[in-house]
């Protein structure tokens, strides 16, 4: 069923992640994961060297929070992570929490502060996570890589990122890798759902952020970039077809291309669901995606999609 023809309640049950754990209740599965990010963010904090509240905007929101190596070269790769939460909800305070295992091999991890709703709208957000792209750039330019790294809204944004016109920021970002975890690409689905509520969009607005439209523009701002489309199996069917959609326009963007450097991969996590398969695709993917693209490789086959137990990730 195409979700034009859902009634309001299916719809709303359809975009809400919590509701699919087969382990915990709606309301268990959010504490659950939200108390993970934090103990992972406290703990990321306690053992690196940390800046904090690293202006890139002029509003109180517009901040990151960098997780520094303890040995660093001239030329580190820097990871960029972009926080979930409905564009409602978490906040760069709780984005620390894979930092450890790369900040161990040397990744310089920067986590986005970004206003979310009610305060910030779906325009603002959208403009805020690109100029924190360009302050990044211009902050650390001694970086050897690039890499957007989303999950949920975050993952939304991140392909934002990834379809940007750079000409009117003067800058373009050489992306490496963009790694999307069950994130949402077309956004004219939540209109009518409670999604919607703080974030007041217009038809004209979903359409204008949403990733799967703007093909065109990921063609000539991402044409050398490794993007990976995550989601778990025990995500909803709608979310699975979010990024099930937006991997085949972006794969179709890549064949536009006269020269094949853009890399569209998708993987299906089988019996995993929101928070276990954030806590797992982050610390082990980027470190194969970081790592492995220096030499130009894509390591992921080496990782296939697996059986893994949610009790052993949490």
């Amino acid at each position: 069923m195409h979700w034009t023809e859902m009634k309001k309640d299916e719809l709303e049950r359809q975009f809400s992640p919590s509701w699919w754990s087969h382990r915990m209740s709606a309301d268990d599965v959010i504490k659950a994961h939200v108390k993970a990010l934090k103990e992972g963010t406290e703990r990321a904090r306690g053992l690196a060297q940390t800046l904090l509240n690293v202006p890139y905007g002029q509003g109180d929101g517009e901040k990151l929070d960098v997780y520094i190596p303890s040995t660093t070269s001239l030329d580190v790769p820097l990871v960029i992570y972009l926080h979930g939460g409905y564009w409602q909800f978490l906040s760069k305070e709780e984005s620390g929490f894979m930092a450890v295992p790369l900040i161990n091999k040397g990744v310089v991890v920067v986590a986005v502060g970004y206003d979310i709703a009610p305060k910030g709208n779906m325009d603002l957000m959208v403009s805020q996570v690109r100029r924190s792209v360009v302050s990044v750039i211009q902050q650390y330019s001694h970086i050897s890589g690039l890499y957007l790294c989303g999950h949920s809204a975050g993952a939304h944004l991140a392909a934002m990122v990834l379809s940007t016109d750079w000409s009117q920021y003067n800058i373009t970002p050489q992306i490496k890798g963009a790694f999307l975890v069950s994130g949402i690409y077309d956004l004219l689905p939540i209109l009518s759902t409670y999604v919607n509520d703080p974030l007041k969009m217009t038809e004209e607005v979903a359409v204008r952020n949403s990733p799967s439209k703007l093909v065109p523009q990921l063609k000539l701002s991402s044409s050398s970039c490794h993007i990976v489309v995550a989601v778990a199996e025990n995500d909803s069917p709608e979310f699975r077809k979010q990024s099930e959609e937006y991997y085949k326009v972006s794969t179709a963007c890549r064949q536009m291309l006269t020269h094949h450097r853009m890399c569209v991969y998708i993987y299906f996590f089988l019996g995993v669901n929101f928070p276990a398969l954030t806590l797992y695709i982050y610390i082990v993917y980027i470190y194969y995606n970081v790592y492995y693209q220096q030499r130009n490789t894509w390591p992921l086959s080496t990782i296939r999609s697996q059986n893994i137990c949610e009790r052993c990730l949490l």
